[in-house]
C-alpha cells in the first residue's frame, strides 16, 4: 500500500470513529452517575475513564442493548453494562468483540433450553434458569437483576463474565484459553490456570470456604470468567489466592486493578 493510501485509510478510520462517537454522544451527568454506581470504575485514572468514555458509546453504535421479556431499557441502563463491557478491553481493542451482533436483556433471570449428549449417545434436553449466558458468534444474554448486583464485595459480575466468555470465544469454543497476545507465555498461562483450578477443585472437596464463587471449578472456562469477574471487583482475592492467576489477567487484560486501588478519588 502506499504511503498516502495509508495515510487516507488511516484518516477515514479516526474520522468514523469521531461519528459514531458522535452519534452516541455521553451526557455528562448520566456518564457521571453509571461511574458512580461501581467502584472498579471510579477507581480508574481520570485518563482512564475518558477512553473508556469513548469506547462506550463505539460499542453502543456497534452492538444494539435490547430488553426482552416486557423489560424497558433506559440510556442509563444501556451505558452500565457497555461500559463494563468495554472495561475488559479499555486497553485491548474493540474489535474483539466485532463477530457477534447484540446484548439481549431480560428483567430477571431468564429459563435456557439446552442440548447435549450422554456418553451412552442418548441426546438429552434440559431447561435451566440463567442470570447470564453468551453464545459463540451470537448474542449475550443478560438478567438485569444480575445485572444490577454487580460491586456487591463478593467478585460477582454477570456482564464481566460474560463478555469474558466473549473474549475467550474469539479462537473457538470457550475453554479458557483466550488468544494471548505475542510475548505472553503460553505455557506460564497454561501452568498458572491448571494449578489454581486443581487447587479450587481440591479445596471444594475438602469443603473449604473459599473467597472465589466455587461456580469457577465448573470447568477451566468457568475459571476464566469468574476469576476474571474477580480480578476486576475483588483483585486482592485473586491476588491473596492465585498470583500467578492474577499476573497472567494483568498480563493479558493490560490492567492491574491492585494497583490503582478499589476506590478512586478523582471524579
Amino acid at each position: 500500500m502506499a504511503p498516502e493510501q495509508g495515510a487516507m485509510r488511516n484518516w477515514f478510520g479516526r474520522w468514523r470513529r469521531t461519528r459514531a462517537v458522535e452519534r452516541q454522544a455521553i451526557d455528562d451527568t448520566l456518564w457521571q452517575r453509571v461511574v458512580a454506581r461501581f467502584s472498579f470504575l471510579r477507581a480508574l485514572p481520570a485518563s482512564d475513564r475518558n477512553r473508556l468514555r469513548e469506547l462506550t458509546a463505539l460499542f453502543l453504535d456497534r452492538k444494539p442493548v435490547s430488553g426482552a421479556g416486557g423489560l424497558q431499557m433506559t440510556r442509563e441502563m444501556q451505558l452500565v453494562i457497555a461500559a463494563q463491557a468495554c472495561l475488559l478491553v479499555l486497553n485491548l481493542d474493540l474489535d474483539l468483540y466485532d463477530d457477534w451482533v447484540e446484548v439481549i436483556v431480560y428483567p430477571d433471570e431468564f429459563v435456557a433450553d439446552h442440548e447435549y449428549m450422554s456418553e451412552d449417545g442418548v441426546m438429552h434436553r434440559v431447561s435451566a434458569p440463567l442470570s447470564g449466558e453468551a453464545w459463540e458468534h451470537g448474542p449475550v444474554i443478560l438478567s438485569w437483576r444480575d445485572a444490577q448486583a454487580a460491586d456487591g464485595g463478593d467478585g460477582y459480575n454477570v456482564v464481566l463474565h460474560e463478555f469474558a466468555h466473549k473474549i475467550d470465544m474469539r479462537n473457538g469454543a470457550a475453554n479458557g484459553f483466550p488468544p494471548l497476545h505475542a510475548g505472553m507465555d503460553r505455557n506460564a498461562w497454561t501452568q498458572a490456570f491448571e494449578s489454581a483450578y486443581a487447587d479450587m477443585q481440591q479445596r471444594l472437596d475438602r469443603g473449604e470456604y473459599t473467597l472465589i464463587d466455587p461456580y469457577a471449578a465448573e470447568d477451566p472456562a468457568e475459571f476464566f470468567a469468574v476469576l476474571s469477574e474477580n480480578f476486576f471487583e475483588t483483585p486482592d482475592a485473586v491476588q491473596a489466592n492465585y498470583p500467578a492467576v492474577y499476573r497472567q489477567l494483568a498480563a493479558f487484560y493490560r490492567q492491574d486493578p491492585l494497583a490503582r486501588g478499589k476506590i478512586g478519588g478523582n471524579t
